[in-house]
This record gives structure tokens, sequence and C-alpha cells, in this order.
């Protein structure tokens, strides 16, 4: 089996596009906005201003919606090669958001693409594509595991007389609810189902709307970040407002959900990278009984496991999003990749803390925030033992059927 990770030409002159604007414009200007910060945290009418002005450069620099076909005003990068520049973006606070290719718009923009009837995308795709709103997906509730969508309690009831629905419910860690322009709801509409995957529809949402309440911003350990609870109270939609069919709300967010999972692992992998570079920036740097801590043993073996770990990360994001353009199912692979990732970050941001000492455990280096939002990782998008039950459960399946596991192990004929 040949193995080919050369880009081509037009894909790796984009990646590189990438990473000069990001070292070139965003990055100089975040640490300008971080210096002028006077209680550490950016004031955000700063930040506003900011994404304005860098935005129109990611125009300038043609980086500018990577992810999008190019008759939709994008690059038209596959998956695959995204992969690679999101890695790249990802090395900055704000690089994704830059490019427009942020969650969660990122994955709402390819749903309603998919998804949305025409007159839905000229009134919510081709806005949000050119970065005019922004948008949010609500499906979590805190009364259900999120692991569960059919356990939804949101319910839409229908109106006939008027052909509208009418929307009760509560949600949280709704991100990006504050400030967005329309969300992507799921709500029940055929609680008696069968399959019951069949009761969740999807509507679109215009923001604000009566009936729709913010009940706060979640604070997390990350502290706020724009993570509502929202309560729905009579929301009243009309029926056009449906985003694809009656019942294929379930499908719609597993459709959004896959994809989504491994562009946070592509991010996650440009986080690892920066800091895995500031750990051994740190270690060679400095001196600890006459020589470098890069030549304490201790510290070498962090640097091999998060190299290995890292390594190991890129090849399961990779083999992933080849298996999602080749259109071969790729469910398993996106669970040992989301897994991996999200507990990799967590550690080798862990270990870079831990060459720095005092310093990394200071908020003088973006490694306490790093950390403080890489807990996330393992709960967003499924926890880590949700991953582990569905990945244990194909091995179960495909051995009963093949006698061996090749085919929930990657499915190399090895």
């Amino acid at each position: 089996m040949a193995i080919d990770f050369t880009l081509p030409p037009d894909v790796e002159a984009t990646r590189k596009r990438v990473r000069d604007f990001m070292d070139a414009e965003v990055r100089p200007a975040e640490e300008k906005l971080n210096a002028n910060a006077t209680d550490g945290e950016p004031d955000r009418g700063d930040i506003v201003r900011m994404i304005i002005e860098l935005r129109q450069k990611a125009h300038e620099w043609e980086v500018w919606l990577p992810h999008m076909p190019k008759e939709w005003g994008g690059l038209g990068l596959s998956i695959t090669a995204m992969a690679f520049v999101s890695a790249e973006a990802a090395r900055t606070r704000f690089g994704p958001f830059i490019l427009n290719a942020q969650a969660p718009d990122e994955g709402n923009q390819h749903t309603l693409l998919h998804h949305a009837n025409d007159d839905q995308k000229k009134r919510y795709l081709e806005p949000l594509l050119e970065g005019r709103v922004r948008s949010c997906f609500a499906m979590t509730e805190p009364e259900v595991a999120g692991s569960d969508p059919t356990g939804i309690r949101t319910m839409a009831v229908l109106d006939e007389a008027n052909d509208e629905w009418v929307i009760n419910g509560h949600k949280w860690f709704i991100s990006g609810a504050k400030g967005a322009s329309f969300a992507i709801l799921i709500a029940k509409t055929d609680p008696d189902a069968d399959p019951p995957q069949a009761s969740n529809s999807a509507f679109i949402v215009d923001l604000p709307a009566e009936g729709w309440e913010i009940v706060r911003d979640v604070n997390t350990m990350a502290g706020h970040g724009n993570h509502c609870e929202i309560r729905i109270t009579d929301l009243r939609l009309p029926s056009s407002q449906m985003l694809a069919e009656r019942g294929h709300g379930h499908l719609l967010g597993q459709a959004r959900l896959g994809p989504a999972r491994l562009a946070h692992c592509m991010r996650w992998i440009g986080q690892t990278e920066q800091a895995l570079e500031m750990l051994i920036d740190r270690a060679e740097r400095r001196q600890l009984h006459g020589a470098p801590l890069a030549e304490k043993q201790a510290i070498q073996w962090m640097m091999s496991d998060s190299a290995m770990e890292l390594y190991a990360a890129k090849l399961m994001v990779l083999h992933a999003a080849f298996k999602i353009e080749n259109k071969q199912p790729f469910r398993q692979e996106v669970s040992f990749a989301k897994h991996h990732v999200a507990n990799m970050l967590w550690k080798v941001v862990d270990r870079a803390i831990q060459v720095h000492g005092a310093l990394g455990y200071s908020t003088d280096t973006p490694l306490e925030s790093m950390l403080r939002h890489a807990r996330s990782a393992r709960l967003v998008d499924g926890a880590d033992e949700v991953h582990q039950a569905l990945i244990a459960r194909n091995l179960r399946q495909v051995y009963a059927e093949t006698g061996d596991t090749r085919g929930a192990t990657g499915d190399f004929d090895f």
C-alpha cells in the first residue's frame, strides 16, 4: 500500500500562506491586544475591532473560508487539506475565527450548505459566509444526557391552524448564542416515532426572538466563553423555518457532529504543537546545575512522550479525514481521533507547564489558559466514555461478523 502525505502544490501553498498570515498579521495583533489589556483580559470592543481588521486582511491574503466551495466564496479545500490549515490557524487564539472557520459557525455553514433550501441559503448561509453574522447550534440540554439526543425534552408542537410550530424547552452550553443572528435548534416533533432517532427535527430561529431567553452565560473553568443557557417559552416558528425534513433532526445533528469533531481535533493539534514548542524552548534555555533542563532524562521523556502522542494524533486525524473525504465509513476512526487528541492536548500542555515551573503556573504565559480550555476537550462533542463505548461496540460487532478486528481498527489489510 502506497503512503504519501505530500500535499498537492496548491494546498501546500495555502497552508504556507495561512502560517505566514498568522505569523505576520494575527500573532502580532494578538500580542498588541494583550499588552494593552489592563486587567489581564482584553476589552471586548478591542477584540471586535481587531477581528474586523484582520478579517479584511484575510481576504487580501486569500485565506478566507478555506473549507467552503469556491462557488460560495471559499478556497474549496477538502477535509484532509483542512487538517493542515486548521492546525496552522489554531496556533493563535483567534486564528480560526479570523478565517471564518471557527466553531460553531463552521459546522453550521456545512449544515446549511447540504440541508437548507434555496431561500434558507440566501437568508442564512450567505451572510454567515460573508462574515456579517454569527450563529449557534442549540441541541444540548441540562436535564438529559447530551450523548443521547433521542432524550431531548424540548418539544415542538404543530399549530395547524396557523401553520406554525410552538416550541418550549431548555438548552444550555449553546456556544456563541449571545450575539448570534440565528440558531439551528433541535426539538422533538414526533415523540412516538419508531425508531426514536426519527423523533427530532431541526429549525432555524431568527434572533433575537420572542420566547427565546438567554438566562446566562455559563461560567466555566476557563471563565465566561459565551456558552449560554437558553429558556424557550412558546416560541412560534412558521413551518418554513424547518431545516431539512421532519424527523431528520437526529440525522442532521450526527452528520454535522462527525466532521465537526474532527475539526476540533485539527485545531487541538495546532495548540499541542504550540505547547510542545514552548516546552522545548524552555527546556533548552533554562539552566539547572550548570546544564540545560533539556539534558535531564525526565525532561527528555516528557519530550518523547509528547512527540509520539502528537505523531499518532496527526495520523489518526489524517486517516479519519481521508475516510470522510472518500465517503467511507468513518465513525470508528473519528472516535479514535476525538478520544486520543483530546487527552493528548491535556497531557502535553500539562507537561509544558511542569517544565516552565512557577512561570507556567502563572498567567505570564498562555499555558495556564490553554490548560483550562483543554479540559473541556474530553467532554465536548462526546465525552471520552461515549467514544470508548462506541469503539468497543464496533469491535464486538466486527469480530462477531468476521472473526477478526481489522474492520474496527483502521480497516487496513496488514
